[in-house]
């Protein structure tokens, strides 16, 4: 807008001559105004006086820099929200950051630094330093064939090859290629074998373990341990506790060992009480091989998860407990009428205690024909299927 050449008093001291008594066209040729202009004026400052006019002039003047602060502020605001998901910790994100304000935002360099908190000169720097173009496909390849190692390391092997340069140097073209090394912060666990299992051919050669949770009629929690015999199918132990440690699980293989001898593979998922230090230190102690299942695979634990199945259905579900000590009798009593009653399918009808009895009966000298009555109850399709 075009700056008048008359200010608010010269304007007030011309509407009032007009007011005075003198003629509209003489006051404007006097003063070299147009009727329009004169006009415009009046509708503007008629009626008003010098000092009513400055402060009405002061107002409009405080009204456009309260104005033009608001946008300002609604300006900066909208740039901090575009750049708030940036990491601005490093020179060259901060020079990105501020070029992205200024391609998107249309302010100035000196504004988008001013709002960013970005000092010019390190915007307007244009680093000096080789690219190493050579040394950084080396120590990427060198990164690629010893993944474990790090910059300090692999500074040593690019010495050897006589590669003269700083480890400093080095750390920071490692950090900008981001081969930094993710170190294993994870607890130490029980390590076992994951290969295909083969169906055992014997008695108290392998024992599968698993755990099942229920709840008591208060709504309290409690888990009871299973451990099966994969051959026989028997259950050899369900322990109930509100709380079942990798120590507690060590101690009651310790009790099953003396009463029924040693096993030579022990299988179970990969719980944090089965893969527990206690665990590690019992299977090495004891040389039992320990085999983990596949994370996700519950079928290649396939006998002890069937056995879970009947144990819920018919036990589990059937019955409302009461107490832990209540839990326990009942438990007591389904595996002993499991083991010497129930028939089970997968054995041709027969019980595991029986063909326990047969398996003790033809490991002495001729007994093949006991040998041949477990196999055909066992039944050679249904005891592949479970192990798949």
């Amino acid at each position: 807008m075009r700056r008048s050449r008359f200010s608010e008093e010269q304007i007030i001291g011309i509407l009032k001559e007009q007011e005075a008594g003198q003629k509209t066209a003489d006051v404007c040729r006097r003063h070299g105004i147009s009727e329009v202009t004169f006009y415009t004026w009046k509708a503007r400052y008629g009626g008003l006086e010098v000092s009513e006019a400055r402060r009405l002039k002061a107002l409009e003047d405080e009204n456009a820099h309260l104005k033009k602060l608001l946008a300002e502020a609604m300006l900066d605001n909208a740039i901090l929200k575009d750049v708030a998901g940036k990491k601005m910790v490093t020179p060259a994100a901060v020079r990105s950051a501020v070029a992205h304000v200024r391609a998107n935002h249309g302010v100035s360099e000196r504004r988008a630094c001013l709002v960013l908190g970005a000092d010019r000169s390190t915007v307007r720097y244009r680093s000096r330093r080789p690219d190493d173009a050579v040394l950084r496909e080396r120590l990427r390849e060198l990164s690629r064939q010893r993944r474990r190692f790090g910059y300090r390391r692999l500074h040593l092997l690019l010495a050897r090859e006589g590669h003269a340069l700083n480890q400093k140097k080095l750390g920071r073209l490692y950090r900008e290629e981001k081969l930094q090394v993710r170190r294993r912060c994870g607890r130490k666990r029980a390590l076992g074998t994951r290969a295909q299992l083969a169906l055992p051919q014997g008695p108290n050669r392998r024992w599968s373990l698993d755990f099942v949770a229920d709840s008591f009629s208060d709504g309290r929690r409690f888990r009871i341990l299973v451990v099966v015999d994969d051959f026989t199918r028997e259950c050899l132990a369900l322990v109930a506790d509100t709380s079942l440690s990798g120590v507690r699980v060590a101690r009651e293989l310790d009790a099953l060992i003396a009463r029924r001898g040693t096993p030579l593979l022990v299988v179970s998922d990969n719980g944090t009480e089965l893969t527990s230090m206690a665990i590690l230190r019992w299977s090495q102690e004891h040389r039992v091989e320990w085999h983990y299942i596949a994370s996700g695979k519950p079928m290649q634990n396939g006998f002890v998860e069937s056995f879970n199945g009947r144990l819920r259905d018919e036990c589990l579900n059937e019955t409302l407990f009461v107490s832990l000590s209540h839990a326990r009798a009942v438990l007591a009593a389904w595996k002993e009428d499991y083991n010497h009653v129930r028939p089970h399918s997968g054995l041709g009808g027969a019980t595991p205690a029986e063909i326990a009895i047969a398996a003790t009966a033809q490991a002495g000298p001729g007994h093949a024909p006991a040998q041949l009555a477990i196999t055909a109850r066992l039944g050679h399709h249904n005891s592949q299927r479970l192990c798949q």
